[in-house]
């Protein structure tokens, strides 16, 4: 939050490396210790499915150089981390006292994209306002985040994520910092089997709202990310409030409530209602090759001073400069290539995602519809997107992966009359050269359809390839 000199970023890098690499230097070929390894033999019960995976002894000396988990329901920044949903709510590891772990995420993107568009001139001030920013091919600068973890009893932690590197925010800031509760803090059997079942998310925290969220990249972290951009209309933000969940036998259902805003406020008090979100729906693993999860999603709010949800990721979007003019800026206009509907005031949306997972093929589906306005708009808008995810993971551990992703958003901005939309498809491949390190590409076509000739993205169009490199533990 506070912008920091350039030699507390270092020593913050420092603290965040040597403990995963004495953590790795200490691992050796313990692969036992990492317990939620690809490699590993299941040992979830039928009842949470969130981390089953298929036996794979062969590749048991690849995940030996990754660090060893000591926390409990963590999800791990690395490859292990891949396909994990909600943290598991099985005790994986066993609680042996107070645990402090740091991590680090670091990202490098190569750009390689063009745009153009056909809108008329628009003159601002002497400026056409809709011509075209030059770009070309050239590094985007490196993003970064900042990991703190803290066991504070069994089945009780803390969680910290700091951005130390966004395009969006040039100096170091906090994301989001919460406790998760999986165990009662009193030895009231009463209680012990309440907590069986329940987990409480309290803080400042990342909206479980969607299944979209746990795949997208994260500033630094995009590990999880089988593709380089994220989705063209974003559900993701961070909010100050509560979450409980219910788990039993593959389903789940969530409740939470929030204070509706990306920070905390006191001030115009009759602007403002809480926001509300649920969640429910299953994850099961029918066999050791399928894996079936299937959820949906709500959020509410009536009034906000300025809602998020669709433009939270304060960090930005990866494709840099795309479709903006010749005054633009990174981090003034992080957001290019997105689509933020401008629900800052009322906002409902929905969202379903369906998962399947056999051996190695993966599918992933959003099929979303949000309404909403602004505080001086009378009615709601609607806006609508799909997308579709396909990917297939090969190699005995799955460290090699291909995929595409067919992305549509269509809906009213206000002040423009006609619904327009925007499509995208994205064809990538990535490969996990250890399970902390991953290289990847895509090639990215976005188009920008009915939008008014006044507008900059009318007839607007953008294209080409992105590399990200990509370290994560």
């Amino acid at each position: 939050m506070k912008s920091v000199r350039m030699n507390t970023i270092i020593a913050a890098l420092a603290a965040a490396a040597m403990p995963a690499l004495a953590s790795a230097q200490g691992s050796g070929t313990r692969v036992a210790d990492n317990k939620s390894a690809p490699s590993a033999v299941t040992t979830a019960p039928v009842d949470d499915t969130t981390k089953v995976t298929v036996e794979k002894k062969s590749t048991a000396r690849f995940f030996s150089t990754a660090p060893s988990i000591d926390i409990q329901h963590f999800r791990a920044t690395d490859m292990r981390g891949l396909n994990v949903f909600e943290p598991s709510k099985t005790e994986e590891r066993p609680y042996t006292g107070f645990k402090l772990n740091w991590g680090a995420s670091f990202t490098q993107q190569f750009q390689g994209l063009s745009h153009s568009n056909s809108a008329t001139p628009r003159m601002v001030t002497g400026v056409d306002a809709n011509k075209l920013v030059e770009i070309g091919g050239g590094l985007n600068n490196a993003n970064a985040n900042l990991y703190l973890n803290a066991q504070l009893a069994k089945g009780i932690r803390v969680a910290l994520t700091s951005y130390l590197s966004s395009r969006h925010h040039n100096e170091t800031w906090v994301k989001d910092g919460y406790f998760l509760i999986d165990d009662s803090p009193l030895q009231i059997a009463a209680l012990e089997n309440i907590m069986k079942y329940v987990t409480l998310r309290i803080g400042h925290f990342e909206l479980n709202y969607g299944d979209a969220h746990f795949r997208r990249t994260d500033n630094g972290n995009a590990i999880y990310n089988p593709f380089v951009g994220n989705y063209i209309m974003d559900a993701f933000t961070t909010e100050i409030g509560a979450e409980a969940y219910v788990r039993k036998s593959g389903f789940m259902v969530m409740a939470g409530m929030t204070g509706g805003e990306v920070r905390g406020q006191v001030q115009k008090p009759k602007e403002r209602a809480p926001s509300y979100l649920a969640k429910a729906g299953f994850d099961k693993q029918l066999n050791q090759d399928l894996r079936l999860r299937l959820m949906g999603s709500l959020y509410q709010t009536q009034k906000s001073v300025n809602n998020t949800l669709y433009n939270g990721d304060r960090a930005g979007s990866r494709y840099y400069s795309v479709l903006e003019n010749t005054t633009s800026s990174e981090a003034a206009q992080a957001w290019s290539g997105a689509i933020q509907p401008g629900f800052k005031s009322k906002i409902r949306a929905l969202q379903l995602n369906p998962f399947v997972k056999f051996r190695g093929l993966e599918l992933f589906g959003v099929a979303e519809k949000t309404e909403g306005r602004t505080a001086t708009e009378t009615t709601n808008r609607e806006w609508t997107q799909y997308a579709g995810d396909v990917v297939y993971r090969f190699m005995a551990d799955e460290r090699v992966f291909v995929g595409g992703r067919y992305n549509t958003a269509k809906g009213e901005f206000a002040g423009i009359a006609p619904e327009v939309s925007v499509n995208r498809y994205q064809l990538g491949g990535g490969w996990f050269i250890t399970p902390n390190v991953m290289m990847k590409a895509e090639y990215v076509n976005q188009k920008y359809n009915d939008f008014p000739a006044a507008d900059i993205r009318s007839g607007g169009k953008f294209k080409g390839f992105m590399v990200e490199g990509v370290v994560g533990f």
